[in-house]
């Protein structure tokens, strides 16, 4: 018997715990160069697993090792236009003597699956592998053309993932006009009458910059009133202090209004900390959506105690709110002063789309046939994810990776943090949700 035919007749949802914690083991850190193991396993893992049930995925890679794979399934209505699920296997980088299971374990504990990517974003991978395994297996097209991206490269970035494939292999996308990919559809609990599920509509652009201040070099011991450290600290200090203006974009405004709703208070965005403190695991990817932020992240200079460097340098990741990045930059010229030269590292724009349309009505139905108390309600990133890169193709792009989550999970603390992990629940309910939401598209 082939390996096709021993899996028919399984359902989705008996698997995806399975798929999680496969992918889990396959070790894809990505360290911001090419030094890790990069994603050419998983990627052949996924095409396997897409090969296994007749499909005929492709594997691209971009760089030794940095590979991804995609597959295009015909719709019903190939006249209409496709939908992209888009989700990258590249996980950033774990230290495993501070995890409680080790990170690459993919162990079962505590009805989680944990492990580097639980949640950023194997989880979805795997839900996606497995909802479309099921419906090709039982012989249920979707209704109009679906293409599947599991990319390389997103935690640095996208440059040899998504952004490859777009610059280079734009034709796999030809008609594609929506997508859902990761950060969004997660469950927030209001009370026993209302959880609301937070799509992703919007994301903050970036810029990861290099500061540098020049000074004179000198003897330690001398009194040095050009000290480039100095300076440069000094720069740091007041940018890593500095609290940027609430700005209201369209997607805060649409949020509020749900969340007050939810609360039954009118919410003003400029005094939201005590609503903040209702929000638990959310509260920090709400928090950082009000205002643009600038978080100092590296420091370097010097080679010996006794010499005063000439130079200092220090790395910042800043992100900055749609429709606000001429003001940002002149904010951190105005913080940082005359005589700090900032060059941007790695640079990508910010995204806004509104919370309508067919594709929405599809995520609440879904929501609604899954948990009959839930509400989808807009929110905006405040990191970035592959779809700025398929937002260059005219993409609408939406963060979808349903998940029910338990309310006391700190579901922000679980992206790039120690004991990152998932509730096989919640793999189970994604896969649900995922296949109505397809059949709704």
């Amino acid at each position: 018997m082939s390996e096709q035919d021993t899996t028919k007749g399984i359902k989705g949802e008996d698997e995806v715990v399975d798929l999680c914690r496969e992918l889990i083991r396959i070790d894809t850190s990505n360290y911001g160069d090419h030094s890790g193991p990069g994603e050419r396993k998983a990627a052949e893992y996924v095409a396997e697993k897409l090969a296994e049930v007749g499909l005929e995925p492709q594997i691209f890679e971009s760089h030794t090792g940095r590979a991804s794979t995609v597959v295009r399934i015909e719709g019903e209505d190939r006249s209409r236009p496709g939908l992209l699920i888009h989700g990258h296997t590249d996980v950033v980088p774990a230290n495993a003597q501070d995890w409680t299971h080790h990170p690459f374990s993919g162990e079962i504990a505590d009805g989680c699956v944990w492990g580097r990517g639980a949640v950023d974003m194997k989880d979805m991978d795997a839900m996606t592998l497995a909802v479309v395994r099921e419906r090709v297996r039982s012989g249920r097209k979707p209704p109009r053309d679906l293409v599947l991206a599991f990319l390389a490269d997103e935690e640095a970035g996208g440059t040899f993932g998504a952004k490859h494939l777009v610059t280079k292999h734009p034709d796999l996308f030809e008609g594609v006009t929506e997508a859902i990919g990761e950060v969004g559809g997660f469950s927030f609990t209001v009370n026993e009458n209302l959880r609301l599920y937070l799509v992703e509509t919007a994301q903050k652009g970036m810029h990861w910059m290099k500061l540098t201040v020049d000074g004179t070099a000198g003897h330690g011991s001398m009194i040095h009133k050009d000290n480039a450290i100095t300076e440069l600290s000094e720069a740091v200090g007041r940018l890593g202090r500095h609290k940027f203006p609430v700005r209201v974009t369209k997607t805060l405004r649409h949020f509020l209004d749900e969340l007050g709703d939810a609360l039954g208070t009118e919410l003003d965005p400029e005094n939201m900390d005590a609503t903040l403190a209702k929000l638990g695991g959310i509260a920090k990817l709400i928090g950082a959506s009000l205002q643009n932020t600038a978080n100092p992240t590296q420091l370097g200079a010097g080679y010996k105690v006794n010499v005063i460097p000439g130079q200092a340098t220090a790395h910042i990741d800043a992100r900055y709110l749609p429709g606000y990045e001429e003001e940002f930059l002149a904010d951190l010229d105005r913080i940082l002063g005359p005589n700090v030269k900032r060059e941007d590292v790695h640079a990508d724009k910010a995204l806004e789309t509104t919370f309508d349309g067919a594709l929405v009505d599809a995520m609440q139905t879904a929501l609604i046939a899954e948990d009959p108390i839930a509400r989808a309600v807009p929110y905006m990133l405040s990191a970035g994810t592959d779809a700025k890169s398929f937002d260059d193709l005219g993409i609408r792009c939406f963060g979808f990776a349903p998940l029910k989550l338990p309310p006391e999970l700190d579901f922000a603390g679980m992206f790039h943090g120690v004991d990152e992990r998932v509730p096989v629940d919640a793999l189970k309910f994604g896969v649900r949700v995922l296949d109505r939401f397809i059949e709704a598209s």
